[in-house]
């Protein structure tokens, strides 16, 4: 643990002074989750495609990099994006980059569908697990495609897809997506059984739809696919981002405070309101915004199981952890989608927080007060949550490793001071502390 924290110390901190109540109004930026995938999706056709709504974020940053590494100009100026694939002729993503950032992978079912080939290397990004692409190479060698893998890359081949049904092992986001741009140009019609639902998918769909696919059924659990000859450039805007919008309310109600986040639909997080509503916190939904408020000392205990869409967002799971731990009583998070999603918790005890972990269940004894520490965000969303428990901690508390929260969160300490918290980025050699 000591050197963990003496190695992240290298690069730049967050320091968060706890003890304020935040309060104020969150515009949530595009959904990273989407954005990814859309830029993906453009290379299944020449010519210039259009995003609107897209969060300037690391994530993205690098997914630009794969696509002009392909031979793509792409120019992202104030959150719209151009993207020109005309000229693309590489079908090689390299190790360098996406080691970086799984959702890489998503060029594959693109660029097997327009040239009948790609090479791409096996993915990194997050350290939650074995995440497998079996069914993404499964489905496209079902497809027609030949499939190899050598040397850390998995090579794809196929003249021309043919349509298939298709019935998922598990409703995998990166599957359904990778397939589903594969579906658009292979012959006849591909149907998709046990896809994944979210509201990126449904975003896709549209985008997919708007450059000339044929699709029904997005936001099922089956959607068919009528292949085309050709797709064209579309233009598009980016859904709201729903797991920003959720950590945010989260940051509100632990806090104590009141926050309202904007630009977002609250049906897209039903289940997840649903639950802080059971916790104590107060929820007041507009047709596209949420407000929280909430008193500290009055949440009580509940129990959390992550599922696909519609259950609870994976990606919410730590941020929720964190509220779970002021709640008064035992509460039980069951982790269903990730097998290493617990690998924050020896953080958050760090800042007081008493949870063990059996196997995939955390149990939270709450009630808690946290006191500020120095700790290391081992993820994205750990990165968050760890955040929002330094707002909720008496003193300072230093984050390390927040390259990880920069992958994810558009501009996120600037937003946290917008409703309130005391928070600043220092360089390594920088000292900084609370008052």
């Amino acid at each position: 643990m000591t050197s963990d924290i003496a190695a992240g110390a290298a690069g730049p901190r967050l320091v968060v002074c706890g003890g304020r109540r935040l309060g104020g109004q969150v515009v949530v930026s595009g959904a990273k989750n989407s954005a990814l995938k859309l830029m993906a999706a453009s290379l299944l056709a020449p010519g210039t495609s259009v995003l609107h709504n897209v969060p300037d974020i690391q994530d993205v940053r690098t997914m630009q990099e794969v696509l002009e590494y392909l031979g793509a100009v792409v120019e992202f100026v104030d959150g719209t994006m151009a993207v020109d694939t005309t000229a693309v002729q590489s079908h090689v993503a390299p190790y360098e980059l996406v080691q970086r950032m799984r959702a890489s992978i998503q060029i594959m079912g693109p660029l097997v569908a327009r040239f009948g080939h790609a090479r791409v290397a096996m993915p990194g990004g997050c350290n939650l697990g074995p995440r497998k692409i079996d069914i993404h190479l499964r489905g496209l060698a079902e497809m027609g495609a030949v499939v190899r893998s050598d040397h850390g890359f998995v090579e794809v081949t196929a003249p021309k897809l043919r349509a298939v049904d298709l019935f998922l092992d598990y409703p995998s986001v990166g599957a359904t997506e990778n397939l589903l741009m594969a579906a658009v140009l292979a012959e006849g019609t591909t149907t998709l059984e046990n896809v994944a639902r979210e509201p990126e998918i449904v975003d896709l769909c549209k985008f997919l739809i708007s450059m000339g696919a044929d699709i029904d059924g997005a936001g099922s659990s089956t959607i068919r696919v009528n292949g085309v000859k050709e797709m064209r450039q579309a233009e598009h805007t980016v859904l709201g981002d729903r797991i920003e919008a959720g950590t945010f309310l989260i940051a509100g109600a632990a806090t104590g405070g009141e926050v309202e986040v904007a630009g977002i639909s609250p049906h897209v997080l039903d289940l997840f309101l649903s639950k802080l509503r059971s916790v104590g916190v107060q929820v007041h939904e507009s047709p596209h915004s949420i407000r929280v408020s909430g008193e500290l000392g009055s949440y009580r205990a509940v129990d959390v199981a992550t599922l696909p869409y519609p259950g609870f967002p994976t990606d919410l799971q730590a941020q929720m952890m964190v509220l779970l731990s002021l709640a008064e009583g035992v509460s039980v998070v069951t982790e269903n989608v990730f097998e290493n999603r617990f690998g924050f918790v020896d953080e958050l005890i760090r800042l007081g927080a008493e949870i063990r972990v059996d196997g995939n269940h955390a149990v939270v004894s709450g009630g808690r007060s946290f006191t500020g520490a120095i700790v290391r965000c081992p993820d994205l969303r750990a990165g968050a949550a760890l955040a929002i428990a330094g707002l909720a901690a008496e003193g300072s508390t230093e984050l390390r490793d927040v390259h990880h929260i920069d992958r994810g969160y558009e501009r996120f300490e600037e937003k946290l001071r917008a409703v309130g918290a005391d928070v600043q980025r220092l360089a390594a050699a920088d000292g900084g502390r609370c008052g």
